[in-house]
């Protein structure tokens, strides 16, 4: 096999993979299945394509091929891509959850946004060159701390201290004592 073939093959299997991660299920169908026609279906890329191919076709909405191509892949030449296949398999034949409306965030069609982008103004102007622009605000220096006044303060050994290292010692005397 010449390598043109399998440059074209891994170029289509990554451009299969950009489009599905972009969300261009379609797209990325087409890419795959051209990708796996230029290896060959027994091949371990081959097979990594079409584990790809099976996402894509259930992401387009496409379960029926998906589940009939994983049950295909469950056979494959490559142990990966046969225990890949299985796991799949076992998840497209799940029982679908239903879930009802008010459980759900909708995601807003991003599809035409490229193309909303060209026609749309921005939403900013931006500022205009002769026209100055305005200072911002200085922050307000931060009050001083009043000094303390030291006399007023009880700076006497109350023996808090001392008793406390009496408490540690006795503590640590007793733990020594019953340790033996």
């Amino acid at each position: 096999m010449s390598t043109e073939p399998l440059d074209r093959a891994q170029a289509a299997y990554q451009e299969g993979r950009d489009a599905f991660e972009r969300g261009r299920y379609r797209e990325a169908i087409e890419l795959l299945q051209e990708a796996v026609s230029l290896v060959g279906k027994g091949s371990r890329l081959g097979g990594q394509m079409q584990v790809w191919l099976v996402s894509s076709l259930e992401a387009a909405e496409r379960r029926e091929e998906a589940i009939a191509l994983c049950d295909i892949l469950t056979h494959h030449p490559d142990s990966t891509t046969r225990s890949e296949a299985r796991r799949l398999l076992y998840i497209l034949k799940a029982p679908r959850l239903k879930i009802r409306p008010e459980w759900k965030t909708e995601i807003p069609d991003l599809s035409n946004l490229e193309e909303r982008d060209r026609t749309t103004p921005p939403v900013f102007t931006p500022r205009d060159p002769r026209k100055p622009a305005r200072p911002k605000p200085k922050p307000e220096p931060e009050p001083e701390p009043e000094p303390i006044d030291w006399s007023q303060v009880n700076t006497r050994d109350n023996g808090f201290v001392v008793a406390m290292l009496v408490v540690i010692l006795g503590i640590l005397g007793g733990l020594l004592w019953f340790g033996r």
